[in-house]
């Protein structure tokens, strides 16, 4: 079966600083024509974080959902920045750890539905603190917890962040206890 779609025009209705917005006619493979609303966004980066059997949380407040979050560290990729500096960054921005053992997890694709996002996912070990230095847009607290209490926390609909969920099944054959 012919899945693919073919793109017959396209128009960017929204240009922003974290997304842009297009509108686009398509053929679908039976032949009929349709539109797609397609977000695109840089990417980012989401960090598994360990250190003595802990793992580094991040709580913050998250404007969309007007409520707190608690999640990985993460954080947005700079157009064309390569994604294993900017878990390196983010890490240091968010918890103020560097780490010296890093191992990539693979991506994922976070609503492929209408968005290209895709986030870069990473295992850190070997932590050391040197200080944290959040953007100055962003008031976040960093937390250790335990790996046991945050699958525990996911179960209980505490942690209902995707990435941070995805990225911890990625993770799990290294972190667990």
């Amino acid at each position: 079966m012919e899945f693919e779609e073919k793109t017959l025009s396209s128009e960017y209705v929204y240009k922003g600083r974290v997304i842009d917005v297009k509108r686009d006619e398509i053929l679908v493979p039976n032949g009929h024509k349709s539109d797609r609303e397609v977000v695109e966004h840089s990417g980012g980066v989401v960090i598994v974080a360990v250190k003595d059997g802990k793992l580094m949380l991040v709580k913050q407040y998250r404007y969309p959902l007007k409520s707190i979050s608690v999640e990985l560290p993460a954080g947005k990729l700079e157009r064309g920045e390569d994604p294993d500096l900017a878990a390196k960054r983010e890490l240091e921005e968010e918890t103020g750890y560097i780490a010296n053992d890093w191992l990539s997890l693979g991506y994922i694709f976070t609503t492929p539905g209408f968005c290209d996002e895709k986030l870069h996912l990473y295992l850190a070990r070997d932590l050391h603190y040197k200080k944290m230095n959040p953007d100055e847009d962003e008031i976040i607290e960093c937390y250790e917890y335990p790996i046991q209490d945050v699958y525990s926390m996911i179960n209980n609909n505490i942690i209902n962040d995707s990435k941070t969920i995805c990225a911890l099944f990625r993770a799990r054959n290294y972190i667990d206890d």
